[in-house]
């Protein structure tokens, strides 16, 4: 699928937030407030990945923390648009941004029960930091997983 990456502008708000309610269940998905508060963190970028119809498929919210390491709070794509690259265009898009922002590495948490998200991750080169025993407000646990991106800046 054909991709183009922007900034997220304050019209796409309620378009975003529909995208992680189908993205997640209950209890990981954000309300409207959680979402809207991280996307005015001082400093955070909302990546959003439009199809050639300009049509919202994916998102991602990131912010550079002041120990130099950034934090990835959420990457949605549409089930639909799934395994197509768009969530990898996303990732290295933040990843980017965060280095330029003087972030050495990046963190996230996922779902230990989600399974695809590990894999993706993975292949991303996260590495597991630890484990936050019932992370979300449905009681499961999340996994902290990081990224070097110093190394992996050097590498390429």
């Amino acid at each position: 699928m054909e991709v183009r990456l922007r900034d997220a502008d304050s019209r796409d708000f309620e378009t975003l937030w529909g995208v992680d309610q189908q993205c997640f269940p209950p209890g990981i998905a954000y309300s409207k407030r959680e979402l809207a508060t991280y996307m005015a963190i001082r400093e955070s970028f909302t990546i959003v990945a439009t199809d050639p119809d300009e049509k919202i498929v994916g998102f991602l919210v990131a912010t550079p923390r002041r120990n130099h390491t950034g934090h990835i709070i959420t990457i949605d794509v549409l089930k639909e648009a799934r395994r197509s690259g768009i969530g990898s265009k996303l990732l290295v898009a933040a990843e980017v941004r965060l280095l330029k922002l003087q972030c050495n590495a990046v963190s996230l948490e996922t779902a230990v029960d989600n399974r695809s998200a590990l894999i993706f991750y993975k292949r991303h080169q996260y590495c597991l930091i630890r484990t936050v025993p019932r992370y979300y407000s449905n009681g499961v646990d999340a996994l902290v997983l990081q990224k070097d991106l110093l190394s992996t800046a050097q590498a390429s």
